[in-house]
């Protein structure tokens, strides 16, 4: 079966995408903010709990795009005729 993406899923794997860049993006400045102000600074801390943050609503988001969701339309459905004959019993 072959799977169908609705459009949210498709956009949550551009935002995921774009996600692990930022995450990637504030790693660096991390980096270069801990040689010139250390760890101990406030920048360095926000920045790492960014990346952290970043990187795993990237997870999430991946996922949920990778998904194969069912469709839940309601269908009319003709019962089985198993079913209509024990219903006449009745």
């Amino acid at each position: 079966m072959s799977k169908r993406k609705n459009i949210l899923q498709k956009v949550s794997k551009v935002i995921g995408i774009i996600c692990f860049l930022l995450a990637i993006l504030c790693a660096v400045i991390l980096y270069f903010k801990i040689q010139e102000l250390g760890m101990q600074h406030v920048i360095s801390a926000s920045l790492l709990a960014s990346s952290f943050f970043f990187a795993f609503v990237g997870v999430v988001l991946i996922v949920i795009s990778n998904t194969d969701i069912p469709s839940f339309k309601v269908i009319d459905i003709v019962p089985p005729a198993s079913l209509k004959k024990e219903n006449s019993k009745d």
